[in-house]
This record gives structure tokens, C-alpha cells and sequence, in this order.
């Protein structure tokens, strides 16, 4: 995989820390519902062995319970 250029930087950190702050509330609410299925959904596989699922469980808990405003 290549390095990417300071404009790709640029925007791959700026996707990575979008708040959704500016936007719908349906918006926010349908982004936490999808992943939490897809956590639900990644969680269920059977061939996860000794990995701890710790941290999963509690975003699948927070995503559970989240109610946008």
C-alpha cells in the first residue's frame, strides 16, 4: 500500500473525527444502529478463540442504549 498525500491525510483524519454534531438526529441514530449490528454481527462469528470481547460488548451495550437527540 502506498503512503498517502497530505490531501488524503487530511481528509482521512477528518472522517475519522466527524462528530456528526451538524447532523440529523434520525442521521446519527441510524449510523450508531448500523454499527452496532455490524458489532453484533462481528461478535457472533464462532472463530473469535481467546479474543476478549470486553470492549465489544460494552459499544454493543452504549449502541444499544443510545437515543439521539
Amino acid at each position: 500500500m502506498a503512503d498517502r498525500t497530505d490531501a488524503e491525510l487530511a481528509v482521512d483524519f477528518t472522517a475519522i473525527g466527524n462528530s456528526m454534531a451538524d447532523d440529523l438526529a434520525a442521521d446519527r441514530q441510524d449510523c450508531v444502529d448500523r454499527n452496532t449490528q455490524h458489532l453484533e454481527l462481528m461478535k457472533a462469528k464462532s472463530d473469535w478463540g481467546s479474543e476478549s470481547m470486553t470492549a465489544t460488548t460494552s459499544a454493543i451495550s452504549a449502541g444499544n442504549g443510545y437515543t439521539a437527540s
